[in-house]
């Protein structure tokens, strides 16, 4: 099966308002019908982004799963979809790591997100000793299980997957493309086939070709490489080179 790809970028606690707009100037996402560009950046940058963004989508970072309420400093699924956000991160390991979010909170942001319509990213993936003791599928599979098992048919199939090795973001390290389309086919084995699944861990210009080459590889979560106009362009043209 042939699904879209979706070429999206994370940019974590990077970019305010005018470092966004600068972007932008110098970013534009071409328009195909087999390859969606994402850009989620930070709430304060939001309304640039929107006011800039022309082909690409936009999305954010986090949310919470209230509707809304006395949680300062949060922000909810209607605000996001008021906004214009079509997609949101949830469950990215940073999160699971520094903000103790666990698979019955990340599952209740993944509902809320999509009642109000917004395209969850549920991430998932191990640490380096789990991978080193040859406990990705455990971990992985109870990740998506715990989400996944408890979603209708048509919830399935409005959320994407992303799949990041914990042990490649941000250290310079990469799973190779055959590491990457085997845990890749392990989750898809567990979803419908028209599930797309991203790779989340450090995509980069020079690899993105061969990871987005793996029959199971349907994008990417990228992280440093998309604070980068042309870095990330060079990525979703490669996209577009393999459709």
């Amino acid at each position: 099966m042939r699904r879209p790809y979706l070429i999206a970028g994370n940019w974590k606690m990077n970019q305010g308002p005018a470092q966004t707009e600068a972007f932008f100037g110098a970013f534009s996402a071409p328009s195909h019908p087999e390859v969606e560009a994402l850009l989620c950046v930070p709430f304060v940058s939001l309304q640039q982004a929107l006011a800039k963004a022309g082909a690409c989508r936009i999305g954010a970072q986090n949310l919470h799963f209230e509707e809304n309420g006395a949680y300062t400093g949060e922000i909810s699924a209607s605000m996001l979809q008021e906004m214009g956000v079509t997609h949101v991160i949830v469950g990215h390991s940073e999160r699971r790591q520094y903000f103790g979010e666990t698979d019955a909170i990340v599952l209740r942001k993944v509902k809320k997100a999509l009642e109000h319509g917004l395209t969850p990213i549920l991430c998932v993936g191990e640490v380096l000793a789990e991978r080193k003791a040859g406990a990705q599928e455990r971990v992985v599979g109870a990740q998506v299980d715990a989400v996944f098992g408890a979603l209708s048919a048509a919830e399935r199939m409005a959320t994407v997957i992303a799949y990041e090795p914990v042990w490649a973001i941000g250290t310079g390290e990469t799973a190779t493309p055959e590491q990457a389309q085997a845990m890749h086919a392990f989750i898809r084995s567990r979803v419908p086939a028209e599930v797309r699944i991203l790779y989340g861990g450090s995509m980069n210009a020079a690899n993105a070709e061969a990871l987005l080459s793996q029959p199971d590889v349907d994008g990417g979560l990228i992280g440093g490489a998309s604070l980068k106009p042309d870095t990330f362009r060079s990525i979703v043209d490669t996209a577009i080179r393999l459709r």
